[in-house]
C-alpha cells in the first residue's frame, strides 16, 4: 500500500486521517491517528529535517547503528475499532524479528526507512473502501469518495459512543442506529 493523504479529521478533534491506497487496486483504507503521529509522517513525506532528531528519527538512527534493518510493515488487525501493525526487521546475522507496534508509529517508521506497507485481506475487506475512479490526480474526488473519514468499523468504542450521541443529539436516528448497530456487533464477538 502507498499513502495516498494526510487530513484533518472531521469528526474527531485534533486527530488526523491517514488514507492508505493499494497499489494494484481500487481500495483506499482510512486510519485515524494521532496529531504528533501525524506530524512525524508529514515531515518524513516532505523531507524535512527537524534540528533535534524526532523519536521516530532517533529510533531508525538507533537500529540502523546497530545494522537492524525495517524490512516492511504489516497491517495486521482491526478489533473494536483499532488496526495493530507489526514491524518485520531484519537483524544482521539474516535472522527476521517481528513487533508488535502501534499503526501509526509503523507508517512513521516506514516512511523513514521507505519500506514497503503491506494490510492484510482481512483488514481491507472490514475497513478499506473502493472508490470507483483510480485516477490519484483528483485527490480532492478520492478524499470525497471516502469521505466521512473512516468507516465505523475503524472507530475506538469510546469514539463510537460519542457519535452515537452526536448523531442522537442532532436527530440523526439513521446514523444513530448504524452506530448502535457497530456497538452491538462488537459486545456480539467478544
Amino acid at each position: 500500500m502507498d499513502i495516498l493523504a494526510l487530513a484533518n479529521s472531521e469528526t474527531q478533534p485534533n486527530s488526523f486521517v491517514i488514507f492508505l491506497k493499494e497499489k494494484f487496486g481500487n481500495r483506499r483504507l482510512p486510519i485515524v491517528i494521532g496529531g504528533f503521529e501525524a506530524q512525524a509522517i508529514a515531515l518524513a513525506l516532505q523531507d524535512i529535517k527537524p534540528n533535534r532528531p524526532m523519536t521516530h528519527d532517533l529510533f531508525k538512527e538507533s537500529l540502523l547503528a546497530l545494522h537492524v534493518d525495517l524490512e516492511e510493515v504489516l497491517i495486521t488487525t482491526l478489533q473494536e475499532g483499532v488496526f495493530y501493525a507489526t514491524l518485520i526487521y531484519t537483524k544482521p546475522e539474516g535472522s527476521v524479528l517481528e513487533i508488535d507496534s502501534r499503526t501509526s508509529d509503523a507508517l512513521a517508521l516506514a516512511v523513514r526507512f521507505g519500506c514497503p506497507i503491506y494490510a492484510n485481506a482481512t483488514v481491507l475487506e472490514e475497513a478499506a473502501i473502493a472508490v470507483e475512479d483510480d485516477d490519484d490526480e483528483n485527490l480532492e474526488a478520492t478524499l470525497q469518495a471516502i469521505s466521512p473519514d473512516a468507516p465505523l468499523s475503524s472507530y475506538p468504542n469510546i469514539d463510537l459512543e460519542q457519535l452515537l450521541n452526536e448523531a442522537l443529539a442532532s436527530e440523526d436516528y439513521e446514523r444513530a442506529a448504524e452506530i448502535r448497530d457497530e456497538l452491538r456487533n462488537r459486545k456480539e464477538k467478544s
